[in-house]
Protein backbone atom coordinates (compact mmCIF):
# COMPACT_ATOMS: atom_id res chain seq x y z
CA UNK A 1 0.00 0.00 0.00
CA UNK A 2 2.88 2.26 0.76
CA UNK A 3 5.13 1.91 -1.55
CA UNK A 4 2.79 1.62 -4.73
CA UNK A 5 -0.10 3.61 -3.63
CA UNK A 6 -2.63 1.14 -3.60
CA UNK A 7 -6.16 1.75 -1.47
CA UNK A 8 -7.80 -1.36 -0.35
CA UNK A 9 -11.55 -1.70 0.79
CA UNK A 10 -12.22 -2.62 4.10
CA UNK A 11 -12.83 -6.38 3.51
CA UNK A 12 -9.60 -6.68 2.76
CA UNK A 13 -8.47 -4.00 5.70
CA UNK A 14 -10.19 -6.58 8.20
CA UNK A 15 -9.00 -9.55 6.94
CA UNK A 16 -4.84 -8.38 6.90
CA UNK A 17 -5.38 -6.88 10.44
CA UNK A 18 -5.36 -3.17 9.13
CA UNK A 19 -8.64 -3.04 10.99
CA UNK A 20 -10.46 -3.93 14.07
CA UNK A 21 -13.62 -3.76 12.65
CA UNK A 22 -15.92 -3.08 9.81
CA UNK A 23 -19.03 -0.33 10.72
CA UNK A 24 -21.36 1.23 8.49
CA UNK A 25 -21.31 4.46 6.87
CA UNK A 26 -21.59 7.05 9.98
CA UNK A 27 -21.09 4.81 12.45
CA UNK A 28 -17.30 5.24 13.26
CA UNK A 29 -17.29 8.42 15.70
CA UNK A 30 -19.72 6.01 17.96
CA UNK A 31 -18.20 2.98 17.74
CA UNK A 32 -14.27 4.45 18.31
CA UNK A 33 -16.52 6.61 21.10
CA UNK A 34 -17.48 3.49 22.69
CA UNK A 35 -13.90 2.10 22.49
CA UNK A 36 -12.79 4.86 24.33
CA UNK A 37 -15.27 4.71 27.16
CA UNK A 38 -14.26 1.22 27.89
CA UNK A 39 -10.10 1.90 27.66
CA UNK A 40 -11.06 5.16 30.32
CA UNK A 41 -12.00 2.01 32.86
CA UNK A 42 -8.68 0.31 32.63
CA UNK A 43 -5.89 0.83 34.76
CA UNK A 44 -4.73 4.44 33.34
CA UNK A 45 -0.91 3.18 34.49
CA UNK A 46 -1.28 -0.18 31.65
CA UNK A 47 -3.11 2.38 29.10
CA UNK A 48 -0.11 4.26 29.76
CA UNK A 49 2.30 1.56 29.51
CA UNK A 50 0.26 0.61 26.31
CA UNK A 51 0.85 3.77 24.39
CA UNK A 52 4.50 3.84 25.36
CA UNK A 53 5.18 0.60 23.86
CA UNK A 54 2.89 1.02 20.86
CA UNK A 55 4.99 4.51 20.26
CA UNK A 56 8.30 2.43 20.62
CA UNK A 57 7.70 0.39 17.69
CA UNK A 58 7.80 2.96 15.48
CA UNK A 59 11.99 3.26 15.90
CA UNK A 60 12.97 -0.14 17.48
CA UNK A 61 13.13 -3.35 16.50
CA UNK A 62 10.41 -6.29 16.76
CA UNK A 63 12.84 -7.94 18.85
CA UNK A 64 13.71 -5.03 20.90
CA UNK A 65 9.76 -4.33 21.13
CA UNK A 66 9.34 -7.82 22.78
CA UNK A 67 11.75 -7.37 25.17
CA UNK A 68 10.37 -4.22 26.46
CA UNK A 69 6.87 -5.80 26.54
CA UNK A 70 8.19 -8.22 29.12
CA UNK A 71 9.91 -5.53 30.91
CA UNK A 72 6.72 -3.55 31.40
CA UNK A 73 4.21 -6.33 32.00
CA UNK A 74 7.09 -7.94 35.07
CA UNK A 75 7.07 -4.06 36.16
CA UNK A 76 3.25 -4.04 36.19
CA UNK A 77 2.38 -6.81 37.66
CA UNK A 78 4.37 -5.49 41.17
CA UNK A 79 1.62 -2.66 41.49
CA UNK A 80 -1.28 -1.52 43.43
CA UNK A 81 -3.14 -1.35 40.14
CA UNK A 82 -2.80 -4.65 39.42
CA UNK A 83 -3.71 -6.61 42.22
CA UNK A 84 -6.36 -3.78 43.18
CA UNK A 85 -7.87 -5.11 39.08
CA UNK A 86 -7.27 -8.42 40.09
CA UNK A 87 -9.26 -8.26 43.11
CA UNK A 88 -12.17 -6.38 41.35
CA UNK A 89 -12.42 -8.75 38.34
CA UNK A 90 -12.66 -11.62 41.55
CA UNK A 91 -15.20 -9.59 43.68
CA UNK A 92 -17.04 -8.88 40.13
CA UNK A 93 -16.87 -5.18 40.84
CA UNK A 94 -16.06 -1.81 39.22
CA UNK A 95 -11.66 -1.54 39.73
CA UNK A 96 -10.68 1.46 41.80
CA UNK A 97 -7.19 2.57 39.97
CA UNK A 98 -5.37 4.39 42.11
CA UNK A 99 -2.63 5.02 39.34
CA UNK A 100 0.21 3.13 41.27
Amino acid sequence: MILLGERINAETALRIGLAEEKVGKGEAKALALEWAKKAGKQSPTSIAACKTLVQSTRTGTHASALVAEREAFVDLFDTADQVEGVTAFLEKRAAQWKNA
